[in-house]
């Protein structure tokens, strides 16, 4: 006779806890970002209010690219591992978010604020049966009076961060960056550490690949290649 998985059943609802405690679902969930190609962001407050992020330029053919970083407000952008399609429809609800803060109160939403939005409805869709949580997790960076930058996963878990990386082997890259990082960094040692944090998460990886971005007092900028060659040669 066949041995029943003793876990079987409790992945069918998100409402519905395992014997040890566990929502299977949003391991599940868990897993669809570490899947998703890596994600590096550092943040600065030192020398420089500056928050770089560095991603992977996904090309699926000639004519279509994916993207990864996305910008929310002038002083806010996210980059995402996991579901891309998930991120799209998260991305869009804080684009919402921030623009009716700025209406509101005639001031921009911050950067706190922000990330406990993504991070809140998130959370929200580990409660009710009928739904799935959202396979995908952010790191999201911007400056107000700081430079800032928060971890939200798919439980709706929101942490702070000085540097992180999130997405496939972003556990080795984390303990890199925990070395490498120093909090007096300039903001090209910062971008050169993230490029460097990428060939960690993948061997072959070409700086011709990097998509990075800065967010300062002076808004967003996006790099070019020869920007960022010049910058780690």
């Amino acid at each position: 006779m066949e041995i029943m998985n003793e876990n079987m059943g409790y992945d069918r609802a998100i409402t519905t806890f395992s014997p040890d405690g566990r929502l299977f679902q949003v391991e599940y969930a868990r897993e669809a970002v570490k899947k998703g190609s890596c994600v590096v962001s550092v943040c600065l407050n030192k020398k420089e209010k500056t928050v770089v992020f560095c991603t992977k330029k996904r090309h699926s053919n000639i004519v279509l690219s994916i993207e990864k970083i996305f910008k929310i407000d002038e002083h806010i952008a996210a980059a995402s591992a996991g579901l891309i399609a998930d991120a799209r429809l998260l991305i869009d609800d804080a684009r919402i978010k921030a623009q009716q803060n700025q209406i509101m109160y005639n001031e921009p939403i911050s950067i706190f604020s922000l990330a406990k939005f993504i991070a809140d409805k998130k959370q929200l869709y580990t409660q009710y049966a009928g739904v799935r949580p959202y396979g995908v997790s952010f790191l999201i960076g911007g400056v107000n009076h700081d430079a800032v930058l928060y971890e939200t996963d798919p439980s709706g878990f929101m942490m702070q961060a000085r540097a992180r990386a999130i997405g496939q082997s972003a556990d080795k890259v984390n303990e890199f960056l925990e070395k490498q990082y120093r909090e007096d960094m300039d903001a090209n040692k910062a971008i050169k550490l993230a490029v460097e944090s990428m060939k960690k998460a993948e061997e072959k990886f070409q700086i011709d690949e990097a998509n990075v971005w800065t967010l300062t007092e002076k808004g967003i900028k996006e790099y070019s290649i020869d920007q960022i060659k010049k910058i780690i040669e």
